[in-house]
């Protein structure tokens, strides 16, 4: 069993006595994480919220009949929670009874997709983030030297769980995976009304990975509105398909301020959309690959750790740029992501005489370890 850094994180919170909400896309491994946490001899219930008949049990309800159904359990697990619709109401009602049974919530979309009442339980709940599996995850459970060897199937094929323990099934999962579970949560979404549309955003999104992302090109591409656009875009962030990272800028003339790039949270299902597995010596997109990967990862390094450290990326009217400026108290650390290591660039004139005490790095396969832990 690969162990997942987020485990005793979820066996400290227990003594905060507060919902745990265990947030992240579908098919990486959020219930059977839940299955290690909640201790052998405890009394438990599961409610898997997928299925029709078991999210009535939350659908609707009075203070008294969830106090009847969650209190008799030392553990209350709703898997798939954004099924339930005002999922939010119903967890604020629940976290105001103070029961002594640990709730504990999954979902693969951001919950209030769920909400038609605008009723948040911010206060009562304790939220985390699970994502696929972390190359520092399969380091510790294999060794730095077997996942440096795997690196390049990592950048093909990705980190969802499946796909590491049954490599001889990798694109059949993928292609199953994207077919049959990407897209589940949002196509019952009231506010997608073109499917298609959302499909073929996606598949212009995974074309421009580490590329600046503009929304009037892509409703223009789309045959939409720029509206719809940004509005499919912040959904598919909230179902945990892709996120933004937006442009660093103090005001400092020549920067721009209002950009953004979108990357997908595993290079297995952008290279799915794809339908692209070519290994890498035949692919013009390794730069691209290498620098989704190791954004994604810093994105759960730092939620694992519990850092609070903004990531952004920079750029200048005449194509200065740096791919990742994280900002955490105050300071700057900035990081180029190279593949081939025949040329390493300097950091550019104009940002270091801007923000003399940021830092500088070139991280390529040679040194991203120490980037990643």
């Amino acid at each position: 069993m690969i162990q997942r850094l987020l485990k005793q994180k979820l066996i400290n919170a227990y003594q905060r006595k507060k919902i745990i909400v265990v947030l992240g896309p579908r098919q990486v491994g959020k219930s059977t994480l839940l299955g290690q946490v909640v201790s052998d001899d405890a009394h438990f219930r599961i409610l898997n919220c997928d299925n029709e008949d078991e999210r009535r049990f939350l659908m609707d309800k009075t203070t008294t009949e969830l106090r009847n159904l969650i209190s008799p359990y030392d553990f209350f697990l709703i898997d798939e929670a954004q099924r339930v619709k005002n999922i939010c109401l119903t967890l604020k009602k629940i976290g105001d009874l103070k029961l002594a049974t640990q709730v504990i919530v999954t979902g693969s979309s951001s919950l209030d997709l769920a909400d038609e009442i605008n009723e948040p339980a911010t206060g009562r709940l304790i939220e985390y983030r699970l994502y696929p599996l972390s190359l520092t995850e399969l380091a510790a459970h294999t060794s730095l030297l077997d996942e440096q060897r795997m690196l390049e199937n990592r950048m093909i094929y990705g980190l969802y769980p499946k796909i590491v323990t049954e490599p001889e099934y990798a694109k059949e999962t993928l292609v199953n995976l994207t077919n049959n579970y990407l897209y589940k949560d949002l196509l019952t979404f009231r506010g997608i009304k073109k499917p298609d549309i959302l499909m073929n955003l996606v598949r212009a999104l995974a074309l421009q990975i580490g590329s600046e992302v503009s929304y009037n090109e892509l409703a223009n591409l789309l045959g939409v509105d720029k509206v719809t656009v940004e509005s499919y875009i912040n959904l598919l962030e909230k179902c945990f398909i892709v996120f933004r990272l937006q442009s660093f800028s103090r005001n400092i003339r020549n920067e721009i301020k209002k950009g953004k790039k979108i990357y997908f949270y595993d290079n297995g299902i952008r290279n799915a959309i794809l339908s692209n597995f070519a290994p890498l010596e035949l692919r013009n997109d390794v730069g691209e690959l290498w620098e989704n990967l190791m954004v994604a990862e810093r994105v759960k390094r730092n939620a694992y750790m519990g850092s609070y450290a903004h990531l952004y990326f920079w750029r200048t009217h005449d194509q200065k740029e740096i791919d990742l400026v994280e900002e955490m108290d105050g300071r700057l650390t900035t990081f180029e992501f190279k593949w081939s290591d025949k040329k390493n660039p300097s950091i550019p004139k104009l940002f270091a005489e801007s923000y003399p005490n940021s830092s500088y790095e070139i991280i390529n396969p040679q040194s991203f370890w120490q980037f990643l832990m």
